[in-house]
C-alpha cells in the first residue's frame, strides 16, 4: 500500500473523480441488470459514448469502468450490484504512470496531476518490477494505491525433506521442528480491543463513537501483519533447509469442529489468510506446497501408527495408549502433516496442488 500526499485541492479532484467513477458504475450495474448480461463487449457497446458524454470519464477511464462492472456482474447475473460512492477506482499504466520513488501521475476528471507518495522500504525494493493494476482507495481520509505488480516465481527444486505445519488456535502454528509460533500476543490484542469497544459501545457518546470509529479495522490490519510475519518465516526456513511445506486442508471446518469456548478466538483468526500468504511466498521462493488429509492428525502416534482420541490427554498433550510416546499435541500434529506429504510425495508443479494465486501477481499492503 502506497501513501498518497496531495495538495487540497489534488485531494479534492481525486475525490470527484473517484466519485463520478463509481457513479458510471452504478448506472453500468443496472444497464447490466437490465440486460441480464455481464459481457464486458456488450456492455461497451451499450454504454461507452454515454459513458464519455454524460459522465465526463476519459476513454480509459470508460474501459476500466466497463471492465470492473463485468467483472463484478458476472458472479450473478440476477442481482442488482451497487457501487458505493467512495469504492476503489481501478487504474492501469494508461491513466496513472510512476515518476520515480517521490511521485505519480494520475489523470483525474480536470487532466493530470502529479501527486507527492510515501513508501517504505518494503514497498521501494518492488517498484522495480512491472506494475499490472493500481487501485486508488479512500480509508478514513487518505489516499492510497494498492499496487499490484508481476513478481517472478523460482523453478521448483526437488525438495529433499518435507517441514509439516499444524495450524491451531492456542498456537498459531508449530512446525514439525518444534518451532512454535505462539498466539498469546494476538489473543491480548483481542481481547483488549473486545474489552473496548464494549466499554465504548455501553457509553454511545459522541466521543466514544469516534474512537469506535478509529478502532474499526485495526484487529484486522494486527492479523495481516502477524500472518505476514508467521508465514515469511516458515517459507525461509523451508528455502534454507531445502524442504517443501506440508499444510492440512481445513476447507470445509467450521463451527462444529471447534469446542464453544474457542469459536470466537477461531473466528477472529484469518487462517485462510495465513494458508494463502504461505502459498504465494511459497511460489515466488520456489518451494512446494503440499495440502494434506487432517483426520486424525492430532490422535495418530508418530511412532507406532496408533489412532486414538485417548491419545489426546488435553489440548497441549499427547500420550500413545499404544506405546506410550509422550509429546505435545500440535507437534505431534505438524509430524503427522509432514510425513503423510512425503508419502504422497507430489509428481506435479506447485501451480496444480495449490490454490492459484490471481497473474502471479502480489498486492503490497
Amino acid at each position: 500500500m502506497v501513501k498518497l500526499a496531495p495538495s487540497q485541492e489534488q485531494y479534492a479532484l481525486l475525490l470527484q473523480t473517484m466519485e463520478r467513477f463509481n457513479e458510471a458504475c452504478n448506472y453500468l450495474a443496472e444497464l447490466a441488470f437490465a440486460h441480464y448480461t455481464a459481457g464486458q463487449v456488450k456492455l461497451h457497446h451499450l454504454a461507452y459514448h454515454y459513458l464519455r458524454e454524460h459522465y465526463s470519464l476519459s476513454a480509459q477511464m470508460a474501459v476500466r469502468a466497463i471492465g470492473k462492472v463485468a467483472e463484478t456482474c458476472r458472479r450473478n447475473k440476477s442481482k442488482l450490484v451497487v457501487f458505493k460512492p467512495h469504492l476503489a477506482m481501478v487504474f492501469d499504466q494508461r491513466i496513472l504512470s510512476w515518476k520515480g520513488l517521490d511521485k505519480v501521475s494520475i489523470l483525474t476528471l480536470k487532466g493530470r496531476q502529479i501527486i507527492p507518495i510515501r513508501i517504505g522500504i518494503y514497498q521501494e525494493a518492488r517498484l522495480n518490477r512491472v506494475v499490472k493494476q493500481t487501485d486508488l482507495i479512500l480509508r478514513n481520509g487518505t489516499f492510497y494505491l494498492a499496487v499490484t505488480v508481476d513478481a517472478p516465481e523460482a523453478t521448483p527444486d526437488d525438495p529433499t525433506g518435507t517441514l509439516g505445519v499444524d495450524l491451531g488456535v492456542t498456537h498459531l502454528a508449530v512446525d514439525s521442528d518444534g518451532k512454535v509460533y505462539s498466539g498469546e500476543a494476538v489473543d491480548k490484542v483481542r481481547e483488549r480491543i473486545d474489552n473496548l469497544k464494549a466499554d465504548l459501545q455501553h457509553k454511545d457518546t459522541k466521543s466514544a463513537k469516534r474512537h469506535l470509529k478509529k478502532l474499526s479495522g485495526k484487529e484486522a490490519r494486527f492479523r495481516r501483519y502477524t500472518n505476514h510475519c508467521i508465514s515469511k518465516q516458515l517459507v525461509s526456513k523451508a528455502r534454507d533447509t531445502h524442504r517443501q511445506l506440508a499444510l492440512e486442508d481445513l476447507k470445509g471446518i467450521g463451527d462444529s469442529t471447534v469446542r464453544h469456548s474457542q469459536r470466537r478466538r477461531h473466528k477472529s483468526w484469518a487462517f485462510y489468510q495465513l494458508r494463502q500468504f504461505i502459498t504465494y511466498k511459497s511460489r515466488i521462493a520456489g518451494i512446494l506446497v503440499q495440502l494434506v488429509d487432517p483426520k486424525y492428525t492430532s490422535q495418530e502416534c508418530p511412532q507406532c501408527r496408533h489412532i486414538s482420541k485417548s491419545n489426546r490427554k488435553s489440548q497441549s498433550e499427547f500420550v500413545c495408549q499404544s506405546c506410550g510416546y509422550a509429546s505435545n499435541a500440535d507437534l505431534v500434529g505438524a509430524i503427522n502433516i509432514a510425513s503423510r506429504a512425503t508419502v504422497n510425495k507430489p509428481i506435479v508443479s506447485i501451480n496444480s496442488i495449490i490454490l492459484p494465486i490471481r497473474d502471479k501477481a502480489v498486492c503490497f499492503s
